[in-house]
């Protein structure tokens, strides 16, 4: 989550530009509620899905925590169980760094 959809899509492009993932979507806005140093809070964000392999998880995390503006960036892994051939080697073709 971000607090705008400018910088969710700048996040986006630099996460596809270094092909750290293969695809980035943005849904929003969305009004996220959740308690932050001791303090209930409300405020309108946008989320980015990325569509990456198991083998670079670990560098768009580590570059999400430098590029993102917030103390503690939501980061989270779903693995995926099963999902179209076609579209899994598209998604590993794409995030081979080079």
């Amino acid at each position: 989550m971000i607090d705008s959809a400018t910088k969710a899509q700048e996040i986006a492009r630099g996460v596809i530009g270094a092909r750290l993932a293969a695809c980035a979507q943005i849904s929003g806005p969305v009004i996220s509620v959740y308690r932050w140093e001791g303090v209930v809070e409300t405020a309108e964000e946008w989320q980015i899905l990325f569509k990456t392999t198991g083998s670079r998880y670990e560098a768009l995390e580590a570059h999400l925590k430098v590029v993102h503006d917030y103390d503690t960036p939501e980061i989270i892994a779903t693995p995926v169980v099963r999902g179209s051939a076609d579209y899994l080697t598209w998604v590993t073709e794409e995030t081979v760094a080079r």
